[in-house]
């Protein structure tokens, strides 16, 4: 079974890339974040050249995830905690604390 192929656009270069059926649009979505990263990062600093924008837009990108699962296991943590206080109320409904 053959993937199918995307045609993106990042700094107005194409590129067809093979996608895992029914992931194109999430592709599409991927590619455009990329452009939109990278073309900011050619507008607004003195970097040139493609490959140091797609490195930089990498480290960004890259940053910003990881910097978003750090927030998601501490609220998970959070919610842990909280969870296991109220099952600790429920199961002693007389205990004030």
């Amino acid at each position: 079974m053959e993937k199918p192929t995307v045609s993106v656009n990042i700094l107005g270069q194409d590129y067809k890339i093979n996608c895992p059926k029914g992931h194109e649009s999430d592709l599409n979505e991927a590619a455009e974040y990329l452009n939109q990263q990278m073309q900011e990062i050619k507008t607004n600093s003195k970097v040139i050249g493609m490959e140091k924008v797609a490195i930089i837009a990498a480290l960004n990108i890259t940053h910003d995830m990881l910097s978003s699962r750090k927030y998601a296991r501490s609220n998970e943590q959070q919610l842990r905690e909280l969870t296991s206080q109220l099952d600790s109320a429920l199961s002693h409904p007389n205990k004030v604390g």
